[in-house]
C-alpha cells in the first residue's frame, strides 16, 4: 500500500548569505556554475524533516531515521515543494524547485533507537588555530570536535522562522528542531580548518533522543572518507551529536565537498 503526503511548500531562504562559506554568495557561487548563492543543504534537510515529524510526531524526534542527498541547488526566494510517498513504513522524500528535483531521501521510524556509547566516540576540542584547508585537515581516522553551540529561546524561535517551520510541537513542548544537528556537523568542518567555498552534499541521521531548546550541542566526529571524485575533494564524517556533554542526540554520516572544482570559463 502506497500513500502520498504533501506537498509541504516553503519559500526558501538563504540563511547563510553573509557566512564564511561564500558558496552562499551570489557572485562566488556563479564561478562554480550556479545561478546564485545556495540555500544551505542543512536547511533543505530541515524542510524535508517536516513531513516525518508531521506524520510520526515526537516519536520521530526521539528515534527517527532520515537520509538526505542534495542533487541540485535551491535558491533564495524560490518555492520548494517537499513531497513524500510512503510504502512499507518508509517515506520516500523529494524536494522540487523550479521544476527540478533538488533533493531526495528517505525517512522511517524504527521500533527503538539503537544504543551508542559515548566512550566509543573520542571527545576532542575544536582546533585552537584554524589553518587553510588541505587534505591533512581531514586525515582519515582523525577525530574532530566542534565548539559548543546553543540555540536558546529567541535563537530557537528565529531558527524556526528562518526554515519556515510550521509544526507547533517545538514551541509547545520546548524541543529543539532536528535540523540543528546537521548544522553542528557542518561546524565540525568549519571549526577545524579555514575553507573556501564548499558544499554539503548529504547526511544520514539516526535520531537517538529529542533535543531540548537551549541544549548545548557539540559533536564527536571521526573522518572516514577523504577522496577525489571528478575534480572535487570530498570528506565523510561518522559522528555522535551530543547534548550537554552527556546525551547522544543523533548518529550522523555527513558528507561534504570541501574543495569543489571551479567552472572553467568558456
Amino acid at each position: 500500500m502506497t500513500s502520498r503526503i504533501g506537498p509541504y511548500r516553503v519559500s526558501a531562504y538563504n540563511t547563510s548569505k553573509h557566512s564564511e562559506n561564500k558558496m552562499h554568495d551570489d557572485t562566488v557561487a556563479k564561478r562554480y556554475g550556479f545561478s546564485g548563492g545556495l540555500v544551505p543543504g542543512v536547511d533543505v534537510m530541515a524542510y524535508m524533516m517536516h513531513l516525518p515529524v508531521a506524520k510520526w510526531g515526537r516519536a520521530f524526534l526521539e528515534r527517527g531515521l532520515i537520509e538526505a542527498r542534495f542533487v541540485k541547488p535551491v535558491y533564495d526566494g524560490e518555492q520548494a515543494d517537499v513531497m513524500g510517498e510512503e510504502s512499507n513504513g518508509v517515506l520516500e522524500l523529494q524536494v522540487e524547485s523550479r521544476g527540478d528535483i533538488c533533493a531526495t531521501g528517505t525517512a522511517s521510524l524504527p521500533a527503538a533507537a539503537p544504543s551508542f556509547s559515548l566512550s566509543a566516540f573520542v571527545e576532542v576540542a575544536a582546533a585552537d588555530e584554524r589553518k587553510p584547508v588541505e587534505a591533512t585537515s581531514y586525515a582519515l581516522g582523525k577525530w574532530l570536535g566542534a565548539a559548543p553551540r546553543t540555540w536558546a529561546t529567541d535563537a530557537a524561535k528565529q531558527y524556526l522562522a528562518d526554515i519556515r517551520e510550521t509544526e507547533a510541537i517545538y514551541a509547545q513542548e520546548g524541543l529543539g528542531h532536528p535540523g540543528l544537528l546537521p548544522r553542528v556537523m557542518n561546524m565540525v568542518l568549519v571549526d577545524n580548518a579555514i575553507m573556501g567555498p564548499w558544499i554539503h552534499v548529504g547526511t544520514r541521521m539516526q535520531l537517538l533522543s529529542a533535543a531540548r531548546i537551549g541544549d548545548e550541542l557539540t559533536a564527536r566526529a571521526k573522518v572516514i572518507g577523504n577522496y577525489d571524485k571528478k575534480g572535487h575533494r570530498f570528506v565523510e564524517l561518522d559522528a555522535l551529536v551530543v547534548a550537554n556533554g552527556k546525551t547522544p542526540l543523533a548518529h550522523c554520516h555527513h558528507t561534504a565537498i570541501y574543495q569543489p572544482r571551479e567552472q572553467v570559463a568558456a
